[in-house]
């Protein structure tokens, strides 16, 4: 146990947070994400919710300020919905940390997909809430 670090962040979790370079991305997945069909570094974290997760990484990881979106989330597949109480509560853990993050841009199921095939890691999450995966762009920690 670490002091001021939050006991949900595994050591594979601290780890990956700190070789992480500027650019890269981290995927907080949700239960249902198909992680191991797109990364081969797939972490897990099952039983945590995500914005639990984000109150615990947030303090310790800069998101890019060099892009317009370091935050993304899927966008609906036509005929579903989105619950909106998912991104409200994943934005209160983000602005509580990040209180001028810029908003949390919407992509495509499959260009999700294909930024998971990039991504440094997946976090596989206890999270259920249906289109409930997000997306940080890590940025240069400030001296």
């Amino acid at each position: 146990m670490l002091k001021g670090i939050s006991p949900l962040l595994s050591p594979e979790l601290l780890a990956t947070l700190a070789r992480m370079g500027h650019g890269d991305e981290i995927i907080l997945a949700d239960a249902h994400f198909p992680a191991e069909s797109f990364n081969e570094n797939v972490l897990r974290a099952d039983g945590l919710r995500i914005p639990d997760l984000l109150n615990a990484i947030l303090p310790l990881f800069e998101l890019d300020s060099y892009v317009a979106s370091p935050l993304s989330m899927m966008s609906a597949v036509e005929g579903d919905t989105l619950d909106p109480a998912v991104e409200t509560a994943y934005r209160t853990a983000i602005e509580k940390h990040v209180p001028a993050a810029p908003a949390t841009e919407r992509i495509d199921r499959f260009a999700f997909y294909d930024r998971a095939r990039e991504a440094f890691a997946v976090v596989m999450t206890g999270e259920t809430a249906k289109y409930g995966n997000i997306l940080l762009k890590k940025g240069v920690t400030p001296q």
